[in-house]
């Protein structure tokens, strides 16, 4: 053989593919009070049968135990019950990687014990969402009734909600409905533990913009979840209150937080035809003026102009 074609041959190498980006990883937070065995089975054989690499879930009891769960699921079991923020917040710590101020996944899904994931896809919809928009920090699903297919109209996060089926940049989300990139989370912290129930979706969406993130509305990606009305908690009118109190003074610049409450009081006024739920209401309210609400860093106003420009300034 030609020395020269011989050199040649000894020194080729076959082409080899340039590796692509990994895929993100996909983790669920699951939170359970232990008391729908069957619901929570379901939603997890759900989780179980996405496409792509299998999500990395963890079921947090909190303050009950967590009902049996298939192998490979994590669970943690509170002591106590801290709330549906302080609960959910667990479950984000659980996938934090040692030594860092980061996660070992790139996504962290929030679902309700008592909903089920529609198809198959919707992780693999989150990773190619994320991918595309590097903007994008938060995406709320629609919840769709499992026997009508209806979304009822709180559900849609905007003010123009009457197409529930109509995709579109937001200002907030849906608690038990969503997906983060974990890197919102490292940057601006997790849900605001002491609010307990109602309101701590919005104080995250407010501090996630505020740093730069968007969020997105996306019709395709569905959680069926029984109707229900959000009255149906003992505590709500008052945590609505109390906590709508928390949310504009840790969070509005202090010119707008009377104009917000303002428009709070005189729509309350106009909704509720019930004496006893304006009272808890109102007793809410005063709580939120005389408890500590946690820090305070108001937005800057280019995020009150972004909130406005997205179709809902921060005074409803």
């Amino acid at each position: 053989m030609n020395e020269s074609l011989k050199d040649a041959v000894t020194q080729a190498t076959p082409d080899v593919p340039a590796a692509g980006p990994r895929p993100a990883k996909v983790g669920a937070v699951i939170i359970t009070m232990g008391n729908r065995p069957a619901e929570l089975r379901a939603l997890l054989d759900s989780v179980a049968r996405q496409e792509g690499d299998p999500v990395e879930v963890v079921v947090v009891g909190n303050g009950a135990a967590v009902p049996d769960v298939p192998e490979g699921v994590r669970t943690v079991e509170l002591p106590e019950n801290l709330g549906i923020p302080g609960g959910r917040n667990v479950g984000i710590e659980a996938f934090a990687a040692e030594g860092t101020d980061g996660y070992d996944v790139d996504i962290l899904l929030f679902l309700d014990d008592d909903g089920l994931l529609a198809r198959t896809d919707t992780a693999e919809l989150c990773r190619k969402a994320f991918d595309a928009d590097p903007e994008l920090g938060i995406i709320s699903f629609r919840i769709a009734d499992p026997d009508t297919g209806e979304t009822q109209r709180r559900h849609v996060p905007r003010l123009r909600a009457a197409d529930p089926m109509r995709s579109s940049r937001v200002t907030t989300f849906l608690g038990g409905a969503n997906a983060v990139r974990t890197e919102v989370l490292a940057q601006v912290g997790g849900l605001p533990d002491e609010f307990f129930y109602a309101h701590e979706e919005t104080d995250l969406a407010w501090r996630a913009l505020d740093a730069g993130w968007m969020i997105d509305y996306r019709a395709d990606m569905v959680l069926y979840h029984p109707t229900t009305a959000p009255s149906r908690h003992a505590v709500y009118h008052r945590m609505v209150a109390r906590n709508r109190v928390w949310l504009a003074r840790r969070n509005l610049p202090a010119l707008l937080v009377p104009v917000y409450l303002g428009v709070w009081m005189a729509l309350t006024l106009l909704r509720t035809r019930s004496g006893a739920a304006l009272k808890a209401w109102f007793g809410g309210f005063k709580e939120g003026w005389a408890s500590p609400c946690g820090p305070r860093r108001p937005m800057r106003w280019r995020t009150v102009w972004r909130l406005t420009r997205l179709g809902r300034p921060p005074v409803i």
